[in-house]
């Protein structure tokens, strides 16, 4: 649901046929920068639109991770990638989770291919730009996966560097796009350190509920490790707020708690819970073109703006 802000208390059960009733505008946005409380419970700030770029490159690598599954982290790749798109970055997005959701909703037939990041990683005498697929956003291109990747892990234990072997893969193309977004898979295992080791950042996208944040230490503490034994110059972006529903004490309180942990590394835009995302998918469009005016789309534009804002893409 769009994420509401008032100052009325909000009981915690709402009945189940307002849940279809919420509007299309996204709360907050219009009074950015003017001390509106987000729902972050912070004043928003104003996040202006993004200068244009005079060239391309070298891009940053941003891996999307969390541990948990069902966090949005796939929703968040492909819908935050089209945004940042749309405001002129060329945009690159690696499938890096065997489930190969990225690719399919994209439109990817990933099963189908013989080449995907799989022959990638594990295979010599393959060339990452002949992998690359375009997508009907233009500007968004996708690096494919499939099933095969769940091999991935034991093979590449025995190679030198085993670490660094993503950063290879990528090299060739840095030049190439502004921004490269790894959707990771939802462990920590080798395929995730390999996506930490080529990244300059993370964003952790936190589903609005307290089991949830059970994880996010143990991802911390790994980013943590990461840095001082393999990339130094890894960052936290942020750690983005999802599956929200402004209509539950329950999920204020979580991000509420989040703030209170993490302060501002928490971002200011928070991604609400609505049907629009799967209904999106299953039409493998990013939600800022199969409903370009719900609020969906405007929570993930107003993201690719303060994740430009923050510095954390060109």
């Amino acid at each position: 649901m769009d994420p509401e802000v008032t100052t009325t208390p909000i009981p915690s059960e709402v009945p189940a046929d307002a849940a279809s009733s919420s509007s299309d505008h996204l709360p907050g946005t219009e009074g950015a920068g003017a001390g509106q409380i987000g729902p972050t419970g912070r004043p928003l700030p104003d996040f202006p639109e993004p200068a244009k770029l005079a060239s391309h490159g070298p891009a940053r690598i941003i891996a999307m991770c969390n541990q948990k599954g069902g966090v949005g982290k796939t929703t968040t790749t492909i819908n935050l990638g089209a945004a940042l798109a749309e405001v002129g970055r060329k945009v690159l997005l690696i499938d890096f989770d065997p489930q190969g959701a990225l690719s399919v909703g994209l439109g990817v037939r990933a099963n189908e291919l013989d080449v995907t990041i799989y022959n990638l990683l594990v295979e010599r005498g393959h060339d990452v730009r002949d992998v690359i697929q375009h997508t009907t956003i233009d500007g968004l291109d996708v690096v494919p996966a499939n099933i095969d990747l769940s091999a991935a892990e034991v093979q590449l234990v025995g190679e030198v560097a085993r670490e660094q072997i993503l950063a290879r893969v990528l090299r060739p193309v840095l030049d190439d796009y502004d921004v490269i977004l790894i959707d990771c898979q939802p462990s920590l295992g080798l395929l995730t350190v390999n996506a930490l080791t080529a990244a300059h950042g993370v964003v952790i996208p936190l589903e609005t509920e307290y089991f949830a944040m059970r994880g996010v230490a143990l991802l911390i503490d790994t980013i943590n490790k990461i840095t001082d034994r393999l990339n130094p110059r890894l960052q936290i972006d942020g750690i983005l707020a999802t599956m929200f529903d402004s209509r539950t004490n329950h999920s204020r309180e979580v991000v509420a708690s989040v703030v209170d942990h993490f302060g501002d590394q928490v971002f200011h835009t928070v991604i609400s819970r609505t049907v629009k995302f799967p209904d999106a998918s299953l039409a493998a469009e990013p939600i800022t073109t199969y409903e370009s005016s719900h609020s969906g789309a405007a929570a993930y534009r107003q993201l690719a703006r303060e994740l430009i804002a923050r510095g954390g893409a060109a």
